[in-house]
Formats: structure tokens, C-alpha cells, sequence
């Protein structure tokens, strides 16, 4: 076998937190240009919530800034852009 089994330092679910709030951002920011407007509300708040914290740990050095940077930017769009187009609806 090539690689180790065994965890290492930096294997905390807070470098998860980036690369969910970049999936959840990019199915929010899409979403609400396919009229998926339920479930983009739902990925908006959730990537700006896991986006924030993952911010916050990537600062304290666990992590990758620039995805949780990205999916929180993607959710708050995504959010942002399905709040206007129901606001226009009504």
C-alpha cells in the first residue's frame, strides 16, 4: 500500500468547511438562474454559514482560504440573486 492510514495533524472537519461552501455556493449561484428556488435559498445560507467558519479556521491555519472565500461570495450571490427574483415576482 502506497499511503498512510494514519491521521495527521491537519486532518480536522475544518478543511471541509471551504470545500463544502464552494460546492453549496456554486449550486446556490446556478440555482437561482434555473429556477430551483427552494433549494438554492437552503445552499446560499447553508455556503454562507460553512463559508464563514471556514474563514475563520483557514485565519488559524487549517484549511484554504480562497474556497471558503469563494463559496461564501458564491452563497451570499446565489441568496442575494434568488431573494431579488422573488421580490420581483411578487
Amino acid at each position: 500500500m502506497a499511503g498512510s492510514a494514519a491521521r495527521m495533524e491537519t486532518d480536522t472537519p475544518a478543511t471541509a468547511l471551504g470545500p463544502t461552501a464552494l460546492v453549496l455556493g456554486t449550486f446556490s449561484a446556478v440555482g437561482t438562474w434555473a429556477f430551483l428556488i427552494p433549494w438554492t435559498v437552503i445552499a446560499g445560507a447553508l455556503a454562507i454559514t460553512f463559508g464563514a467558519m471556514g474563514i475563520h479556521h483557514a485565519r488559524r491555519g487549517t484549511g484554504r482560504l480562497w474556497t471558503a472565500a469563494a463559496g461564501t461570495t458564491l452563497g451570499a450571490l446565489g441568496f442575494v440573486g434568488t431573494a431579488t427574483l422573488l421580490w420581483t415576482m411578487s
